[in-house]
C-alpha cells in the first residue's frame, strides 16, 4: 500500500495503481471499524462518473459490511449532494468517490464522520489501522439504495424564487453536475439556460472539470458573449467548486466572487465573519471591511475552512479555488449549485450586471496561482526556511506558508498539501512592484534549490 494516497483532506492516488481492489477494500474496512467504535451504524456512499468509481464503489463498500455496517449507496451524485443527506437524514456518515477536478486517471475518497468532514490525522489513523491490521473483517451489513437527487431539487426550489428573466450559460465539464441540473433549472422558468459538456463523461473528452484553470474556461466565456447571456458558470467534477465568467466573458476568480457574494450575506448578518484562505486579495479585505464585516484570514484547504466557518459560527467562508461554504441559509458545507443559485440571485436582488458588483472590489494587479514543482519530501522544510528568511525583514503571516507584506503589495508560497508543489501568488498596486514581489520571491526560491517554472 502506497502510503502517500492519505493526504490533508482526503485519500487519493492513481486509481489502477495507488486504489487496488485490496487496497480500497481494506480503506473502507478501516473506516468502517473506525465508525463502529464510535457508535456509527450506516454509511452513505456516493460516486463521480470517473471510470474507475464503480469499481471502487464495489470493493470499498465489501470493507465496510465486513465490519457489520450497512451502507446507503446514494448512486451517482456530485459531492455536495452526500452532504446534503447526511444533514437532511438521519445517516451517520459518509463518503464520496471522486477524482474532483484531477486528472482522470486518479480517484479517491472524500470521508465524514456524523456531518463533520475527516482529514489531517484522523485520516492518518485509517492508514495506521490498516497497517496495523486494526480490522474487523468477519461480520456481515446490507446494502440500501436511496434516491437523494429529487430531494435534493426539491430543497433548491423551496429555497430559491426567480422572477427576473436571466439568460446564463453552465459548463460543468463533463463532470458529475450535469446528472442533475436540467431537472433542477427547469423548476425556475424564468431562467433561460444553455448549457455546454453537459453529458457526464469519465473521460473529461473537452477538458478537464476545474473552473480555476482560465484555459478551461474559455468557451465558456465565448459562448456567454455570443449570446449575450447574463452570466457563466462553471463547476468542477463533483460540483464543490464554482467559477463564474461575466456577461463580458472575464473570468472571475473564487475571492471577487466570495466578496460579492458576502455583500448579500453582511445585510443579513451585520457585522459578520467573512474567513477567507491566505490566497486572496487584499482587496477583498477592503471591501469586507468597508461593509462592516469582519475578515478573517485562515488556512488554505476545504477541510479546514469548513471547520473554521462552524468554530466561528461565521455566516460564510470561501477559497481562492472557488470551495464557497455559506451557513447563512444553509447547511455550512461546499455546494458550488447552491452557490450559483444564491449569485444569480444576488444579481437579480441588485439589479447590476457581475461586472459592475465586481468593479465595486478595490483593485489591485495579481497573478492567478502559480504551481512549481517541489518535491513532497522537500516541499515543507522549504517553506519552513523561506518562513525564517522573510520574518527578519518583513511583516510576514505564517498561518500557511509565508504571506509576505511590502508596502504596495504582498507575495505568498506556501506547499501544497495534495501535490509535489509550492504554490505562489503575488499582488500589488502596479505592475512595476508585482514584478518587484516576484522577482524578491524567485531568488529566494533558487536559493533552497527550487526552479521558479510553472508546472500544470
Amino acid at each position: 500500500m502506497n502510503p502517500a494516497i492519505f493526504r490533508a483532506y482526503d485519500i487519493r492516488g492513481v486509481a489502477e495503481r495507488d486504489l487496488t481492489p485490496e487496497v480500497t477494500e481494506a480503506i473502507g474496512n478501516a473506516l468502517a471499524s473506525r465508525a463502529k467504535e464510535r457508535g456509527i451504524r450506516q454509511i452513505a456512499v456516493g460516486r463521480d462518473i470517473r471510470i474507475s468509481s464503480p469499481r471502487l464503489f464495489e470493493n470499498l463498500t465489501s470493507g465496510i459490511i465486513k465490519a457489520g455496517l450497512d451502507v446507503l449507496d446514494l448512486g451517482i451524485v456530485p459531492t455536495p449532494l452526500l452532504y446534503f443527506a447526511l444533514h437532511q437524514f438521519d445517516i451517520d456518515s459518509g463518503v464520496m468517490i471522486t477524482g474532483s477536478h484531477n486528472p482522470k486517471d486518479q480517484n479517491g475518497f472524500k470521508l465524514c464522520e456524523g456531518k463533520k468532514s475527516l482529514f489531517g490525522d484522523d485520516i492518518i489513523d485509517l492508514r495506521k489501522r490498516i497497517e496495523e491490521n486494526r480490522l474487523i473483517t468477519d461480520k456481515k451489513g446490507k446494502v440500501e439504495r436511496k434516491d437523494i437527487i429529487s430531494s435534493y431539487i426539491n430543497f433548491m426550489h423551496k429555497a430559491f424564487v426567480f422572477n427576473e428573466e436571466t439568460k446564463l450559460v453552465i459548463d460543468p465539464g463533463n463532470g458529475t453536475a450535469g446528472i442533475l441540473l436540467e431537472r433542477l433549472f427547469e423548476r425556475f422558468p424564468s431562467l433561460e439556460v444553455k448549457y455546454i459538456n453537459l453529458e457526464p463523461d469519465g473521460n473529461f473528452p473537452n477538458h478537464l472539470a476545474d473552473p480555476t484553470v482560465p484555459e478551461y474556461m474559455v468557451e465558456l466565456g465565448e459562448i456567454v458573449k455570443k449570446t449575450r447571456a447574463d452570466l457563466g458558470i462553471g463547476f468542477d467534477g463533483d460540483a464543490d467548486r464554482i467559477g463564474a465568467m461575466d456577461e463580458r466573458g472575464n473570468l472571475i476568480f473564487g475571492d471577487k466572487l466570495l466578496a460579492v457574494l458576502a455583500s448579500e450575506v453582511l445585510e443579513r448578518n451585520p457585522g459578520g465573519k467573512i474567513i477567507f484562505d491566505v490566497k486572496c486579495s487584499q482587496g477583498i479585505v477592503e471591501y469586507i471591511t468597508e461593509r462592516g464585516g469582519e475578515p478573517l484570514m485562515y488556512k488554505t484547504g476545504h477541510s479546514l475552512i469548513k471547520a473554521k466557518l462552524a468554530e466561528e459560527k461565521a455566516p460564510l467562508a470561501g477559497e481562492m479555488s472557488g470551495h464557497i461554504f455559506y451557513s447563512d441559509g444553509f447547511f455550512g458545507y461546499d455546494d458550488a449549485i447552491y452557490s450559483s443559485l444564491r449569485l444569480l440571485s444576488l444579481l437579480e436582488k441588485r439589479r447590476k450586471t457581475l461586472s459592475e458588483l465586481v468593479s465595486e472590489i478595490p483593485l489591485y494587479l495579481n497573478t492567478p496561482e502559480i504551481h512549481v514543482h517541489c518535491e513532497d519530501e522537500r516541499k515543507f522544510e522549504v517553506v519552513r526556511k523561506l518562513q525564517e528568511d522573510f520574518s527578519h525583514e518583513y511583516e510576514t503571516i505564517t498561518i500557511d506558508g509565508a504571506r509576505v507584506i511590502f508596502r504596495d503589495g504582498w507575495g505568498l508560497v506556501r506547499a501544497s498539501n495534495t501535490q509535489p508543489v509550492l504554490v505562489l501568488r503575488f499582488e500589488a498596486k502596479t505592475n512595476e512592484s508585482l514584478e518587484k514581489i516576484k522577482d524578491i520571491f524567485f531568488k529566494r526560491l533558487r536559493k533552497y534549490n527550487v526552479e521558479p517554472k510553472e508546472v500544470h
